[in-house]
C-alpha cells in the first residue's frame, strides 16, 4: 500500500494487509480513501478486498459497478452529504444514479476530524475528495489500458465506463474494479478544469431527497432497538443549581414506569448539568410521569440572573473605558480634529438553537461495549465524554451518526448523550432519551448576550479618521473556564482585523461574566459584529450625507494594507453585485413607506452582501425582497448553496425581529415556540441569491449569510421610516 505525504511529496510504503485490516476490510472491488489530518497528509489506498476505508472520504466500486461513498461530516440539512460526494463523483466520471452515499460512523482514525461546524467542511475537504475521485478514475483507466494492451492516453472515462478512443470499445467500472485495485495509486492525480465539471457548480438534487419527502430517513429520535426503554428528563432551571429533594412516589406508581433516576452533574465540558429522569416503556409515559415528580432545587448563585439588568450592565461597561486590546495610530487626536464624531451602542440578546428535532439519542451500555445512535455534530466529543464517564478508551465507544433535524451548533454538545448513557447503565438496557422542547429551550446552551459601543470621527469630506470599538459579551470560553469573565483576545481580534481602512483605531474589551451556558450558535460572533459594523456604517454614511454603498466603497478603498487587498476586493465585489441586483440606484423611486438597505460582512472565509427591501407601517415591518450576493469561490451544488442563503434569511429575520431568550430569577422564561416565534412560511420574502463567478478556493456557506442580514434590514427600516433599531431583536416579546 502507498500513503502519499503532501508535506514531503513522497510515497510511503506500508503493509497493505495491516492497513486494510485496521481499516475494516471485507472483499472485492476498488477502494479509495482520503484523510485530512492536522498536518494535511492525504492518504490513498487500494485493494482487491472490499474496504469501507478511512478518513473523511471513501469510495468503493463494487464488481457490479455500484459505487458507495461515505460522508465523514454530519448531515443536518445543509446538504454536505450531497455536495462533497458529488465532487468525488464528478472527478470519478461516475454515473450519479449509480452512487450511494452513506453517513460514516464516528471514527477519527479512519475518517479524520468529523466535527461539523465553522463552515469548514467544504473548505478543508473539497480538494482532497476530488483527488480521491480523480485517483480512482486514473486507476480504472490504467486497468482498461492493460486489458486492451494500449496506452492510458488512448482511454477516457465517461459515465461509469472507460472507453478506448481508438475503437470505441467500452469496459464498465464494475468490470474493471478488481483489476484497478491492483494498479499503482497516482501520487498527483490530475483534476478537471472548471469547464469540464459535470456535477460541481450545477443544480443537483440531494441524494436522499426522496427518502426525506417520504419520511424514510432515520433521525436521532427514530432509532429503535429490541428491548428499548424510553426516558424524559428535567434539569435545574438555574445553571449551577443542585437537587435538594425529589419525591418519586407518584411517578413510580404510574403504569409503565420502570425507574426514576437522579443524574449527578458531570463537571466536564458537554457533560450533564445534572437532573432527574424517568425511564418507562414509552416516551409519553415517561413525559407524563416526569410531571408527577415533586422536586425541590437549590438554585445556587446564578438565581439572580436577569437579562434585562444584565444587558443594562453590559451597556454601562461598553459606554465607559475598558481594557484596551489593540491600538494603532492616534484615536484621540482624530476625534479632537474631527468635523463630526458619531456614537452608537448596539445590543443583542441570548438566542436558542431550537432545531426542529430536539436533543435525542439512544445508548446501549454493556459490560464490554457502548453503542450510541445520535444526531451529532461531533462524534469524537461523544467518545471523549463517554470515555471519561465510563472509564473506557474513546475508541471503544461506537457512535452511529444519524441524520440531524437541524443543529446550528447545539449538537456539538453531547450532554443529552451522556445522560442517556447514565440511564442505560442504570437500567441495564438500551435507552432512548428525548428532551422536550421546553427542556431544550430552558436548559440548553445560548448565543452570547452582547453590547458594543462604537465612536468614529469624520473629516469634512466624510472620511472616517478614527474608530473606537468597545465590546462586552460572555464568551464561549466560559464553558471550559468559568473564571473567563470577558471575551478572549481572539474573540476581540475581529475589530483590529476588520478590512475597513481606518488608520487610527482602538478596541476595548468590557467585563461580562457568564451566568448560563454559552455555546456555538450558527455564525457565532459574526451575528453581532456584522450587525454593529453594517448598521454603524449606515449611520456614518447618513452623517456624511453619502449613500451607504458609496460610503462603504470609500472606507474599503482607504485600506492600503497589502494583506487586506483580497478582503477589500471581494467585499466590494459582493456589494456591487447585491446593489446591482436590488436596483440600488433606483431606490429613490420607491413608495414612501418602503426602503432599501445594504450591508456586507466577511466571515468563515466567505463574503456575503445583502440588500433588503422592506415596507414599514408603524411598528409593522414587512420584508419584501432580499438580494444576497455571495463570493464563496467555487460553488459545489448550486441548489444546496442557494438553500443555505435562503435559510440564513429565515434565521436572520427571526432573530432580527423577535426571537430572544429571556432570563428572570436565574431561569429562562421562554418555554416553546409561542414565546420564541421563528419565521412562519407566510412571512417569507422573495429571496434571490447571486454567486460571484471566479476561480477562488471553495469555502463554506453554513454560517456567513447571517452576518449581513440584520444590519441590511435595520438600514432598510431607517430608509423607509427614519427609525433606527440598535437592539436585536427589534420588537422583543413581552414575556
Amino acid at each position: 500500500m502507498n500513503l502519499f505525504n503532501e508535506s514531503t511529496a513522497q510515497l510511503i510504503n506500508e503493509s497493505r494487509r495491516r492497513f486494510l485490516k485496521q481499516s475494516g476490510v471485507a472483499a472485492g472491488g476498488l477502494v479509495i480513501g482520503v484523510v485530512i489530518p492536522q498536518h494535511a497528509m492525504a492518504k490513498f489506498t487500494q485493494g482487491a478486498e472490499d474496504a469501507t476505508f478511512n478518513p473523511n472520504a471513501f469510495i468503493h466500486i463494487a464488481e457490479n459497478g455500484d459505487t458507495l461513498i461515505y460522508c465523514g461530516r454530519c448531515e443536518m440539512g445543509q446538504g454536505i452529504s450531497t455536495a462533497l460526494p458529488a465532487a468525488v463523483a464528478d472527478e470519478l466520471e461516475a454515473d450519479w444514479s449509480r452512487v450511494t452515499v452513506l453517513q460514516a460512523d464516528g471514527n477519527e482514525e479512519k475518517f479524520g476530524s468529523q466535527a461539523t461546524g465553522g463552515s469548514a467542511s467544504i473548505r478543508t475537504m473539497y480538494i482532497p475528495m476530488r483527488e480521491a475521485g480523480a485517483a480512482a478514475k486514473e486507476m480504472l483507466i490504467a486497468a482498461a489500458a492493460k486489458v486492451w494492451a494500449t496506452s492510458a492516453a488512448n482511454c477516457k472515462a465517461d459515465n461509469h465506463f472507460v472507453i478506448n478512443t481508438l475503437n470505441q470499445q467500452k469496459l464498465s467500472y464494475g468490470e474493471l474494479a478488481s483489476l484497478a485495485a491492483n494498479s499503482p495509486v497516482p501520487a498527483k492525480p490530475v483534476l478537471k478544469t472548471k469547464a469540464q465539471f459535470k456535477y460541481i457548480g450545477k443544480d443537483l438534487a440531494r441524494h436522499n431527497q426522496g427518502d426525506i419527502v417520504q419520511g424514510k430517513l432515520t433521525y436521532g429520535v427514530d432509532t429503535k432497538l429490541p428491548g428499548l426503554k424510553y426516558a424524559a428528563i428535567t434539569h435545574c432551571p438555574v445553571l449551577g443549581g443542585k437537587l435538594k429533594s425529589c419525591d418519586k412516589s407518584a411517578a413510580l406508581k404510574m403504569a409503565g414506569v420502570l425507574d426514576v433516576v437522579e443524574i449527578p452533574r458531570f463537571d466536564i465540558p458537554f457533560g450533564s448539568i445534572g437532573g432527574v429522569a424517568v425511564v418507562a416503556d414509552n416516551t409519553w409515559t415517561a413525559q407524563q410521569a416526569l410531571k408527577l415528580l415533586k422536586i425541590e432545587w437549590d438554585l445556587g448563585a446564578n438565581q439572580s440572573y436577569d437579562t434585562n439588568a444584565y444587558k443594562a450592565m453590559l451597556v454601562k461597561n461598553v459606554e465607559n473605558p475598558a481594557e484596551v486590546m489593540v491600538e494603532r495610530g492616534d484615536v484621540q487626536k482624530a476625534f479632537t480634529d474631527a468635523a463630526h464624531v458619531v456614537k452608537a451602542t448596539y445590543t443583542g440578546g441570548h438566542l436558542s438553537h431550537s432545531p426542529m428535532e430536539p436533543n435525542a439519542s439512544v445508548v446501549w451500555v454493556q459490560k464490554d461495549s457502548c453503542e450510541v445512535w445520535a444526531a451529532t455534530q461531533s462524534p469524537a466529543d461523544i467518545q471523549k465524554v463517554l470515555g471519561q464517564y465510563l472509564k473506557r478508551e474513546p475508541k471503544d465507544i461506537l457512535v452511529h451518526v444519524t441524520m440531524a433535524g437541524g443543529a446550528f451548533g447545539r449538537k456539538f454538545k453531547c450532554d443529552y448523550v451522556h445522560e442517556a448513557t447514565v440511564l442505560s447503565q442504570k437500567v441495564n438496557a438500551p435507552v432512548q432519551l428525548t428532551w422536550s422542547r421546553e427542556e431544550d429551550m430552558r436548559t440548553g446552551y445560548y448565543h452570547s448576550i452582547n453590547a458594543q459601543h462604537i465612536e468614529a470621527s469624520l473629516d469634512k469630506s466624510g472620511n472616517v479618521t478614527g474608530w473606537m470599538h468597545r465590546i462586552a459579551f460572555p464568551p464561549i470560553a466560559s464553558l471550559f473556564n468559568p473564571a473567563q469573565g470577558k471575551a478572549t483576545k481572539d474573540d476581540v481580534a475581529e475589530i483590529a482585523n476588520h478590512p475597513f481602512g481606518i488608520a487610527n483605531l482602538r478596541s476595548e474589551n468590557g467585563d461580562a461574566p457568564a451566568h448560563t451556558r454559552i455555546g456555538w450558535y450558527r455564525a457565532v460572533y459574526a451575528i453581532f459584529y456584522g450587525f454593529a459594523y453594517g448598521a454603524f456604517a449606515d449611520e456614518l454614511a447618513h452623517q456624511a450625507k453619502q449613500d451607504t454603498l458609496s460610503f462603504l466603497n470609500k472606507v474599503y478603498d482607504n485600506n492600503k494594507d497589502p494583506k487586506d487587498a483580497e478582503k477589500v476586493r471581494r467585499s466590494k465585489g459582493v456589494l456591487a453585485l447585491a446593489a446591482k441586483q436590488a436596483n440600488w440606484d433606483k431606490r429613490g423611486a420607491l413608495p414612501k413607506n418602503q426602503g432599501l438597505g445594504i450591508a456586507v460582512h466577511y466571515s468563515f472565509n466567505t463574503y456575503v452582501a445583502m440588500a433588503v427591501l422592506v415596507e414599514v407601517n408603524g411598528d409593522d415591518i414587512k420584508v419584501l425582497e432580499v438580494n444576497a450576493a455571495v463570493d464563496c469561490g467555487q460553488v459545489l451544488n448550486l441548489d444546496g448553496a442557494t438553500a443555505q442563503m435562503e435559510g440564513a434569511v429565515v434565521m436572520g429575520m427571526s432573530y432580527s425581529l423577535r426571537t430572544e431568550i429571556v432570563f428572570k430569577n436565574g431561569a429562562v422564561v421562554n418555554s416553546n415556540f409561542h414565546q420564541y416565534p421563528v419565521l412562519r412560511i407566510n412571512e417569507m420574502p422573495v429571496v434571490k441569491v447571486h454567486f460571484v463567478e471566479n476561480d477562488e478556493k471553495a469555502t463554506g456557506l453554513g454560517e456567513p449569510g447571517l452576518g449581513p442580514f440584520a444590519p441590511a434590514l435595520s438600514n432598510a427600516v431607517f430608509a423607509a421610516s427614519g427609525k433606527r433599531y440598535r437592539d436585536l431583536p427589534f420588537t422583543p416579546l413581552a414575556i
